[in-house]
């Protein structure tokens, strides 16, 4: 057997009777997590980690590239998670986070070989701003830089994205949810968090204010004052 698969019997001899406690509180109340992860779903990535993460803390959604596609009426696994957590789980934090040397942004900046994995090359497509982005914004870059551009820029892409779903809109529209955009540097054990702000993204520091994509604040785009007939 699989010396991976076969350490699931240590799940149910060693950590679950030591969890015993939350499990039976997870099993009886149901779950409420504290924010929603889209996440690459390359193997050295791994969210719970990355959170230090206990079970119930973090709804996840992971896939090539961390991709969120714009919204549109025809189903989808991505638009589905984000609807159920803002809607039903009261989610209140987005997290979209990308990482370093990652294949999928490799095959956005060089898609040579993509013919042969049609689905791919597809769902890659809505990571096109990025690539777009720094085709015309960093036209001297090459190499592992390129694709380290196209990697952050494509976190800034999936979160605009995210605007689009109607939830999402709708709960920043009351000032309800924050939007995070993160960047794991694998190779230097780093965790970065776009700022909203300034458009870059800053290395997270413990005691220093997290960076943070789009801030919570009440938006009303139409105003209707109220006229003295109706006072």
């Amino acid at each position: 057997m699989n010396e991976l698969i076969g350490r699931v019997f240590s799940f149910e001899k060693i950590v679950f009777p030591g969890s015993s406690d939350l499990y039976s509180k997870l099993a009886n109340h149901g779950q409420s997590p504290k924010a929603l992860m889209i996440s690459c779903a390359d193997s050295r990535v791994v969210p719970e980690l990355i959170m230090q993460a206990q079970p119930g803390d973090l709804f996840v959604c992971r896939n090539a590239g961390n991709i969120v596609p714009p919204f549109a009426t025809q189903n989808g696994g991505v638009s589905s998670t984000v609807e159920y957590a803002v809607a039903a789980l009261g989610v209140r934090d987005i997290i979209v986070c990308g990482h370093s040397d990652c294949g999928a942004m490799k095959a956005v900046a060089d898609p040579t070989g993509l013919e042969a994995m049609p689905n791919v090359a597809a769902w890659l497509r809505h990571s096109n701003a990025a690539q777009h982005v720094v085709n015309t914004g960093y036209p001297d870059l090459h190499g592992h830089e390129r694709v380290r551009a196209i990697s952050l820029e494509n976190v800034v892409a999936q979160i605009n994205h995210l605007r689009t779903h109607p939830s999402v809109a709708a709960a920043l529209a009351r000032g309800e949810m924050s939007l995070h955009g993160w960047f794991v540097d694998i190779h230097a054990g780093q965790i970065l968090g776009l700022d909203g702000d300034s458009g870059q993204f800053t290395p997270l520091r413990e005691g220093q204010p997290l960076p943070i994509a789009v801030t919570p604040g009440e938006r009303r785009a139409a105003y209707f004052p109220v006229s003295e007939a109706a006072e």
